[in-house]
């Protein structure tokens, strides 16, 4: 995976058909934190029916022309929150996912809204952003739910560990850093239908691999405070509720388990459902 610092812009999708405000937001503030470029892309799907050409073409004029009105209104907001942040927008022709991914291998991160799909729609419809660019993306991506919400208690980011790969963990030590806020790592035991194997001794083993993940990067950032913790349950629902009031939660995108297919763990699926924070998902090194 590319280290954080590589990429040039925090770039965020903008929703044409409305509710960007919240990742647009997040996407600003993390611009203007780092001291980025932050990029607007909305993508306008062409026109198929060849048998009306002309109508095609104006119609597909005129969604173009709503689509930059959209990005200048956009483009206005962040100047009013984040004036000396530098912007560009992008209006570009084509389905937002190859659009979005295709910005991905030079930048930071790829923030988006989440339209809160269906699962066979985020599969099988060409309007799926979320899944498909969290699945092929080179970058991180942020998906930032549909509400505000607050963090609670003191500032700090949630990392789910299961030992499958370190990038997720370097990039949550870097994320805290960077906010100086706290880290709690996270791993999740979920006992199996049917095993012999003895709990306390598979807790044990799962608390010696996150204590041994975790150890090396908090040696490198001595100034970020760091928990951890060992949960008994189904991962989803475990790292959600860890996670509710944190200002993010970071995983990989594919575990032990993923489907190869289509190269996005199941549990990652059910946090974008799920999880009321900000999801940050990060490509395996």
């Amino acid at each position: 995976m590319m280290d954080i610092a590589e990429g040039r812009d925090i770039v965020v999708g903008i929703d044409p058909a409305g509710g960007w405000l919240l990742p647009l937001a997040w996407a600003a503030d993390e611009a203007h934190r780092r001291n980025v470029r932050l990029r607007l892309v909305l993508a306008v799907p062409s026109p198929h029916d060849t048998e009306h050409v002309v109508d095609d073409t104006a119609q597909h004029n005129a969604v173009r022309q709503a689509g930059s009105d959209t990005l200048e209104e956009a483009a206005v907001w962040v100047r009013e929150r984040h004036p000396e942040t530098e912007l560009a927008t992008v209006l570009r022709d084509g389905y937002p996912a190859p659009a979005l991914c295709g910005t991905s291998r030079h930048a930071r991160m790829i923030v988006l809204g989440s339209r809160h799909l269906s699962r066979p729609e985020e599969i099988f419809s060409g309007c799926s952003v979320v899944l498909p660019v969290t699945a092929q993306a080179h970058c991180p991506i942020v998906v930032v739910g549909g509400s505000e919400r607050f963090a609670q208690g003191s500032p700090h980011l949630v990392v789910g560990v299961d030992g499958s790969e370190s990038s997720k963990t370097a990039m949550a030590f870097q994320e805290a850093s960077l906010r100086g806020c706290e880290l709690h790592a996270i791993s999740v035991w979920q006992p199996p239908v049917f095993s012999f194997q003895n709990e306390t001794a598979a807790v044990g083993a799962q608390r010696r691999m996150l204590t041994e993940t975790a150890a090396g990067r908090a040696q490198e950032y001595p100034d970020v405070k760091l928990t951890h913790e060992v949960l008994t349950g189904h991962p989803v629902e475990c790292l959600a509720e860890a996670a509710e009031h944190a200002l993010a939660l970071i995983v990989g995108r594919r575990g032990r388990g993923g489907y190869t297919g289509i190269r996005l763990g199941s549990v990652v699926q059910g946090l974008l459902h799920r999880a009321h924070c900000p999801v940050i998902t990060v490509p395996g090194g």
